[in-house]
C-alpha cells in the first residue's frame, strides 16, 4: 500500500462531562462499525452519548471530506477520552469549613478507519 492515509479523527476538547462517564459509553462503540455505532449511540441513555455521537459524525464528515474514505468500510478504530483541566470550587460547610468540589472536563478523540480487504 503507499501512502495513502486509511483513517481520520476528531477530537472535543474541554467539553463538561467527566472523562469516567465518557469512557462508559466509548467502550460501547469502540471496534464497531461506523453505521452500527451510531445505532447504539442513538439508543444509549447516558449522558456521554450525545457528545460522543456528535464527534463521531465529525470523524466520519472528516474521512469523506478530507480524504475520501469508503463509508462502508469504516469502523471506529480507536476512541478514548483523556482527562482536561478540572475547575475547582467549593461547598461552604458546616463551622465554616469548605468542601471542593471538582468539576471535570474531557478531551475526546474517535479515530474512524477503513477495513482491508483481504
Amino acid at each position: 500500500m503507499s501512502n495513502q492515509v486509511t483513517s481520520a479523527k476528531a477530537v472535543a476538547r474541554t467539553v463538561r462531562i467527566a472523562p469516567r462517564k465518557v469512557r462508559l459509553v466509548l467502550d460501547l462503540i469502540r471496534g464497531k462499525k461506523v453505521g452500527e455505532a451510531i445505532a447504539i449511540l442513538k439508543f444509549t441513555p447516558k449522558a456521554g452519548a450525545p457528545i460522543v455521537e456528535k464527534v463521531l459524525m465529525s470523524a466520519i464528515a472528516n474521512a469523506d471530506h478530507n480524504y475520501d474514505l469508503d463509508l462502508e468500510n469504516l469502523y471506529v478504530s480507536e476512541a478514548f477520552a483523556n482527562e482536561g483541566p478540572t475547575m475547582k470550587r467549593f461547598r461552604p460547610r458546616a463551622k465554616g469549613s469548605a468542601s471542593p468540589i471538582n468539576k471535570r472536563t474531557s478531551h475526546i478523540t474517535v479515530v474512524v478507519s477503513e477495513k482491508e480487504e483481504a
